[in-house]
């Protein structure tokens, strides 16, 4: 039997590498404003197609999910959202809810804790896309139950918490040219996600390239 120094050298079987690619199942939960603001900050826009190849990274995918806030009359939000539902995405929306300073905002830790949950035994990886320490519980949780924790997000804007409870971080910053639109026009250029909050603001202004 190897002892603990030989396992972890040139005799061991898998590579440090391989173990960490070594991910099974992957699901994938998006937190759609938590991403939008990460991308502002980065000076981007994010290509969902690219997006998702990146985090599937050649493992077989259970599911990606999309998790956003929704304003009914927003032409613009609904025809993004129609084409993520037809490009790969699984798409849980809920209503913005107005707050007594006049911004708009829907939260969606609950749903995106739930469904973390509610699958496990169905994938092995799960690829948590946000920043938000609210989500730590159920990261943490979920690790306990076998799986797989990968958080993506934005340094800046992501919870030590998060990190913390987290198998693997990758930060952003590190893969935006994986997943930023490139200068050419492609479909997904019709449509500019919008964030949860000030969507009466952002609306008067020119979509973001």
């Amino acid at each position: 039997m190897l002892n603990h120094h030989q396992s972890l050298g040139h005799d061991s079987v898998f590579t440090p590498e391989q173990v960490l690619e070594n991910r099974g199942r992957v699901a994938i939960f998006i937190d759609g404003s938590n991403l939008f603001y990460a991308a502002l900050q980065l000076g981007i826009e994010i290509d969902y197609t690219k997006l998702l190849c990146r985090l599937t990274a050649g493992s077989r995918l259970l599911r990606s999910f999309f998790y956003t806030g929704v304003d009914p009359t927003n032409e613009k939000q609904q025809g993004f959202l129609l084409w993520m539902r037809r490009n790969g995405y699984r798409v849980i929306s809920k209503e913005l809810v107005q707050l007594p300073d006049g911004s708009k905002k829907a939260n969606l830790d609950v749903e995106i804790a739930v469904d973390m949950m509610a699958l496990i035994g169905s994938y092995d990886t799960a690829v948590l896309v946000s920043g938000d320490g609210d989500l730590a519980y159920a990261v943490d949780a979920a690790s306990y139950r076998g799986v797989r924790v990968e958080v993506v997000s934005l340094r800046s804007m992501t919870s030590d918490s998060l990190i913390n409870v987290s198998d693997r971080y990758i930060d952003l910053e590190t893969i935006k040219d994986d997943i930023k639109k490139s200068n050419s026009r492609t479909p997904t250029n019709n449509y500019t996600y919008r964030p949860l909050s000030s969507v009466g603001l952002m609306e008067s202004q020119d979509p973001i390239e």
